[in-house]
């Protein structure tokens, strides 16, 4: 007889208007793998807050290990044996590795005899599901992948024998996930049940044993992973067939339209951010760059955009050189052409207190199309919003409805559709698919593609590997603020790419 971990029956829980989940039904078959997909919105961090005693249902029931349960906190949740590893590590990095794992459970005022009893539970803890941490090293000198095995320990040190493990991947090279889903199998081995949160449909089919399916705050399907696809899964997720590989043409490759010399940045902590950088872009190929977020990428970008001035090397733009002496603000660098995509959406490419006609314009409000000697174009301005979200299948199609009122990947494609109707010779691309869901994902592809192939140059900065091996033409790796190789995407595997992004492979600097 199968013995669950977890059963989830009828939940249903609603904000205001908003059901986000409904009468939903999940079984977790203890000491197994099991995955949760959906798009965004679809439901699942709302069940999983749930199960974890964030949120309280508004109806249904929640038996853990076969016992009837009212999970009103999070407390509640870890005394049932649940532990949670969140996307963004819960770590203090001025701590060291042991005074993480008892923060919080430190149980007394006189520490001296407990921290030595924690630290004996700690080294056998690491023991026993090969965890190797230095318990006395600072958080902050740990690489990622360490800093993860530690927030694994917290939760098993407070006596978790249930793990939901959220978009675990997401700040990992290549190899640190596969370190990670061997620390996983052999959790699973201990007799610990795992829930993997995730948006990667190829990781689901490597280490889970089951996968349940979310679509708009309901549950759709369960399925045995050896029984699915991604294909299948994919469809199941969006309700439609949906294209996964990305098909392209060979790249008709072009005149050099951005080329980068010796670029460096050093930030106002005196801290260096770029060093060295130089690379060419030419027209009709997209160059990716490729590397784990925090190397120096986004500076990158805010240099080439114009937003942070370069302490020093310089840009061409076509016939234009622009030196670290004399910088031009984002204004100019787009009147020469080039458009930006940036990295955080909300942030830097909306305001989203604006409604989206207006959003439609900004940065090119000042325009002769957008703007009279006195007064904005408005009415011309929300027809051709109007159009431009007929064309980019932006969901809700109303140009006055507020920028927050948006699903991230609609707001996404609001930002695309701003740059890429300019039609500009360079287009700077950072994470565009970033929460973003996966029928949105093969749309926003395709319009890449089609930037390509009408002879624009792409540099595209991503962290989903994935991603650039299936767009880019030429890829190039960042570590530490330095480009440390390139590879033809033809030639590129995913090992060879995570051993550049960890500074890893033969060659590398010492």
């Amino acid at each position: 007889m199968t013995e669950y971990a977890i059963e989830l029956s009828g939940i249903t829980k609603a904000f205001g208007p908003v059901i986000a989940n409904k009468n939903v039904d999940l079984a977790v078959e203890k000491g197994s793998i099991h995955g949760i997909v959906g798009e965004n919105g679809a439901g699942k961090s709302t069940l999983m807050s749930i199960l974890y005693g964030f949120y309280t249902p508004d109806a249904g029931d929640v038996k853990v290990l076969g016992k009837a349960l009212q999970l009103n906190s999070s407390q509640a949740a870890i005394q049932a044996g649940i532990g949670m590893v969140h996307q963004h590590f819960m770590l203090v990095d001025t701590f060291t590795v042991l005074e993480n794992v008892i923060l919080g459970a430190e149980g007394g005022f006189a520490l001296a005899e407990p921290l030595a009893k924690a630290e004996e539970r700690l080294r056998t803890l690491s023991d026993q599901y090969n965890l190797s941490v230095d318990p006395h090293a600072l958080v902050s000198t740990l690489p990622v992948g360490v800093q993860q095995r530690v927030e694994i320990l917290k939760a098993l040190y407070r006596g978790a024998d249930i793990l939901i493990l959220d978009e675990p991947t997401g700040v990992l090279t290549p190899q640190e996930a596969d370190q990670l889903f061997e620390i996983m199998r052999n959790l699973k081995a201990q007799g610990v049940t795992l829930v993997l949160i995730t948006h990667k449909l190829r990781e689901i089919m490597d280490i889970t044993d089951h996968v349940s399916v979310m679509r708009l705050g309901e549950m759709v399907a369960h399925k045995p992973t050896n029984d699915t696809s991604p294909e299948d899964l994919a469809e199941l997720m969006v309700g439609r067939k949906v294209l996964l590989d990305i098909d392209k043409q060979p790249a008709a490759i072009g005149d050099v339209a951005l080329s980068v010399k010796d670029l460096g940045m050093i930030d106002d902590r005196s801290v260096t951010r770029l060093q060295n950088i130089s690379f060419d872009v030419r027209r009709g190929e997209i160059v990716g760059i490729a590397g784990v977020s925090g190397n120096g990428q986004s500076q990158l970008l805010s240099v080439l955009s114009g937003m942070i001035p370069p302490t020093h090397g310089e840009i061409r733009l076509g016939d234009r050189t622009i030196r670290s002496q004399a910088a031009l603000s984002p204004r100019e660098i787009r009147e020469l052409s080039v458009s930006h995509v940036p990295e955080d959406r909300q942030k830097l490419g909306l305001i989203t207190a604006f409604e989206a006609w207006e959003c439609s314009v900004l940065g090119y409000e000042t325009r002769t199309e957008n703007s009279g000697p006195i007064l904005m174009k408005n009415r011309s301005i929300k027809t051709a919003a109007q159009a431009m979200m007929d064309r980019f299948d932006v969901r809700p199609n109303n140009p006055r409805l507020g920028g927050a009122k948006f699903s991230g990947g609609n707001q996404q494609k609001l930002v695309l559709a701003r740059e890429l109707e300019k039609q500009p010779d360079v287009l700077l691309v950072g994470q565009p698919t970033r929460g973003v869901d996966i029928g949105a994902i093969e749309f926003i592809h395709r319009q890449l593609i089609a930037m390509r192939d009408a002879g624009k140059a792409v540099l595209l900065i991503s962290v989903e590997l994935d991603e650039i091996m299936g767009l880019a033409d030429r890829i190039l790796v960042m570590f530490d603020g330095q480009i440390v190789g390139e590879v033809d995407a033809d030639a590129a595997d995913e090992r060879t790419l995570g051993l550049m992004m960890a500074n890893a492979h033969e060659g590398s600097p010492a």
